[in-house]
């Protein structure tokens, strides 16, 4: 009875050391990024998010595809592994932010496998809290964008990453569909034309710059290394004209306003205030050439009448009256040839 009662107490005691183990680890949640695939001689950088409550911790990244077995390759108390540190893999803690990332350079396709981000939470007994994520590196080529666009008349430059197998190999750029439109870098690592300008780093990278792009350069391109090619496309927008939204006035005014300027710059321009004073010199002289003229019509009808007025008082003869016979005598006043015949 006793001893079924204390293997009893046995198989309680054992899953309660388990959770008390184990359970710290688990509420320290630490998470990252998926799988992720590189390319040989190129970077990665690797994010790692924990918990508020262990800012203080260590944080380590580590190789391996057991946690209990992996190898150490940083840690936040190695000065080696800091950010400035001679190491290849490097490590950084942002406490504000609750991450550290972890970055590694010069890959190699040995580079390839598990990794795990682990917050030590101290203690023999006590399971780290930790993620795992696998890397690939591998060899071929990749572009930085693989859709760009551009307005039409202006240029694109495309950047295309290659393995370190592929330093050596020479670079080309076609038009996808099209092999007699590919071009290939030189023994010096350039191509160049009037249209296109393809430039190799020797390490990593070569990019390939478009000019004077028109509508009929919208399509898929592939930039190539040795067997290798990624494809990209380029889409070419048209230019936009932007009309103006200012009212009939508005405009009026800065034509005006433009023309002044230009009027005051110009030397051999006539000013903007000549024309109205010829308008108005003009029409001053035509009204002062009327207005004589109607000034000498009314002289010349006044001599007239006084020339028609002078002749008919030398034609007429008054009779002669004496005084007393006005009473029955009548005054007549004649012409003389006239009178010559009455008499």
């Amino acid at each position: 009875m006793r001893e079924s009662d204390g293997l009893l107490t046995s198989a309680m005691i054992l899953p309660l050391l388990l959770i008390v183990f184990l359970l710290p680890g688990r509420l320290c949640t630490v998470s990252t990024v998926g799988d992720v695939s590189v390319l040989e001689g190129e970077s990665v950088t690797v994010p790692c998010h924990y918990n508020p409550q262990y800012i203080s911790h260590v944080k380590y990244w580590c190789q391996g595809r057991m946690r209990e077995f992996c190898t150490s390759l940083a840690r936040t108390d190695d000065p080696d592994s800091a950010p400035n540190g001679k190491g290849r893999v490097t490590i950084a803690d942002d406490p504000t932010q609750h991450v550290f990332t972890v970055s590694m350079r010069n890959l190699t396709e040995e580079d390839s496998g598990w990794y795990w981000c682990g917050v030590e939470l101290g203690g023999m007994w006590v399971s780290d809290s930790t993620a795992s994520l696998y890397i690939s590196v591998i060899h071929g080529m990749s572009a930085v964008s693989s859709m760009l666009s551009a307005d039409e008349g202006s240029s694109v430059t495309v950047e295309c990453l290659y393995s370190i197998n592929l330093r050596s190999s020479e670079k080309r750029w076609c038009r996808s569909g099209n092999w007699n439109s590919c071009v290939v870098t030189d023994s010096e690592g350039t191509f160049s034309s009037r249209k296109v300008f393809i430039h190799d780093d020797r390490n990593s990278m070569f990019t390939v710059t478009i000019q004077q792009l028109e509508m009929k350069d919208s399509g898929w391109y592939w930039c190539g290394a040795g067997q290798q090619q990624v494809a990209v496309h380029v889409l070419v927008t048209a230019q936009t004209t932007t009309l103006s939204t200012a009212s009939p006035i508005q405009n009026l005014r800065t034509t005006v306003r433009s023309t002044s300027v230009m009027s005051s710059n110009d030397p051999h321009s006539r000013p903007v205030w000549e024309f109205p004073l010829v308008v108005c010199g003009v029409m001053l002289l035509v009204m002062t050439a009327f207005l004589a003229l109607w000034k000498l019509r009314q002289l010349y009808k006044k001599k007239q009448i006084h020339r028609g007025t002078n002749e008919m008082n030398d034609n007429l003869t008054m009779c002669p009256w004496r005084e007393g016979d006005y009473k029955n005598a009548s005054v007549i006043f004649l012409n003389a040839p006239a009178q010559a015949q009455v008499l």
